[in-house]
């Protein structure tokens, strides 16, 4: 059935953006932006590649690969918080560092054999008809991203640390009166940030994927951090927009596969021109929903 396909794949393989928009949007709600998703991911991905097949446990690889996501962002933040770089520009600058350091030392590991994290059926739920399949047989990452972002919700809603969070990403000088510094914050929230990035990479090639090849994340770190303005910087509506990229992902592999006679290069851009699309839509509706520090972030890197 093709709706089953495509709910299915969407959520599968959504996971893994899930992982990546969550992350960039707890760095966002604190006032930065981080566009070194993307190498995060890379790093994630590799990491708990090859932690998981020298080790032999693919759960030591995914710690690995979260520690390997965070690494990066505190590079990141390192050079923009303690010496003022461009934030942007820097960003974009640790992705290209990802994925030269992953094409190198990953380049031993492509098409070897992985130790993978299993589906696990839920016992009785699987079974299910038709949601069955598409809700209860995963693996263990994606059950955890079912709860990741209800529980980022109500720590940034209802928590003195989400409060703190928000506050840095829209009066920071508040925080300065209470005796918190901004800059603590958004390093912390960058390190959360590239560690949830780092997750997703590490379910894309261990439970996913199942396999490493070079810059295998594809851009989905670059749709991760779109996809936080289409979600209006919400952790709930980040999971819709995760499913969405991933469910037009799952389509046009489902029409490929079935052999639908239209231009596999069209259906492969398919995805991401939805992106664009929703974008045009929502961006400006969005835009009042942004931390209001947020701003600052483009005014002072065109200045």
């Amino acid at each position: 059935m093709l709706l089953e396909a495509v709910l299915t794949g969407a959520v599968r393989g959504g996971t893994a953006i899930l992982f990546a928009t969550l992350g960039e949007t707890i760095v966002e709600r604190s006032g930065g932006i981080y566009l070194g998703t993307e190498g995060s991911m890379l790093s994630g991905a590799l990491t708990a590649y090859v932690v998981g097949i020298e080790t032999g446990n693919p759960w030591l690889g995914v710690v690995a690969g979260m520690l390997a996501g965070a690494l990066l962002a505190l590079v990141h933040a390192a050079v923009v918080l303690w010496r003022g770089a461009n934030m942007i520009a820097t960003g974009l600058t640790v992705t290209f560092l990802a994925i030269g350091l992953t094409a190198l030392f990953g380049q031993d590991y492509v098409g070897q054999g992985v130790n993978a994290i299993e589906s696990w059926p839920v016992p009785g739920l699987s079974e299910l008809p038709f949601f069955g399949r598409v809700l209860f047989d995963h693996d263990p990452l994606t059950y955890l991203s079912f709860l990741t972002g209800p529980v980022l919700w109500l720590v940034f809603f209802r928590t003195r640390s989400g409060l703190l969070l928000r506050s840095a990403g829209e009066r920071p000088n508040v925080l300065h009166t209470y005796g918190v510094s901004p800059g603590r914050v958004r390093l912390l929230a960058l390190a959360a940030g590239g560690a949830l990035a780092g997750l997703g990479g590490a379910q894309l090639s261990t439970a996913f994927a199942l396999n490493w090849s070079e810059n295998m994340t594809q851009g989905r770190g670059y749709v991760a951090v779109a996809l936080v303005i289409f979600a209006g910087w919400n952790p709930l509506g980040a999971v819709g927009g995760a499913y969405l990229f991933s469910g037009a992902v799952a389509l046009q592999l489902q029409l490929q596969a079935r052999g639908w006679e239209v231009n596999r290069y069209l259906l492969e851009a398919f995805p991401y021109l939805l992106v664009v699309a929703v974008l045009a839509v929502f961006s400006k509706r969005r835009a009042l929903s942004a931390p209001e520090d947020l701003s600052n972030v483009f005014e002072h890197q065109s200045s």
